[in-house]
């Protein structure tokens, strides 16, 4: 290889890897919180009433209620039986029945729900970093 192109091909693959460890893509994979837990989704009755945070609830955001997380985590919920996956950020404290460990809100479930009609998933939840 002649000198000259050495240096550009080093400084070619120089810039590829500067343009990738830039990249802005999310770390989808982090700390598994839980394994196997189960989750169910907000009642439509719970639109723009106040989350925990403050904020006004929408079951057309991505978002989640858990009892201890704090607000603004976000955690990748992973449905156990057909491995669909989605981020929420926590705004809000609950779900209060204790068989449950996170309430999603409805838009988040049905990304990943092969049942519509089901109203409780067995998901893995892990906390993004």
């Amino acid at each position: 290889m002649k000198k000259g192109t050495l240096k550009l091909f080093s400084l070619m693959f120089l810039l590829g890897f500067f343009v990738l460890s830039c990249s802005s893509s999310k770390n989808t994979s982090g700390k598994v919180l839980k394994s196997k837990a189960q989750a169910s989704y907000y009642h439509d009755k719970f639109n723009g009433k106040k989350t925990a945070s403050g904020e006004k609830f929408s079951n057309g955001k991505l978002t989640a209620a858990h009892r201890t997380l704090p607000f603004g985590t976000n955690v990748k919920v992973t449905n156990l039986a057909n491995d669909k996956s989605v981020i929420v950020e926590i705004n809000d404290r609950g779900p209060f029945k204790k068989s449950r460990e996170i309430d999603l809100s409805k838009k988040a479930f049905m990304e990943i729900t092969d049942n519509k009609n089901h109203g409780t998933l067995t998901v893995r939840i892990e906390v993004i970093k």
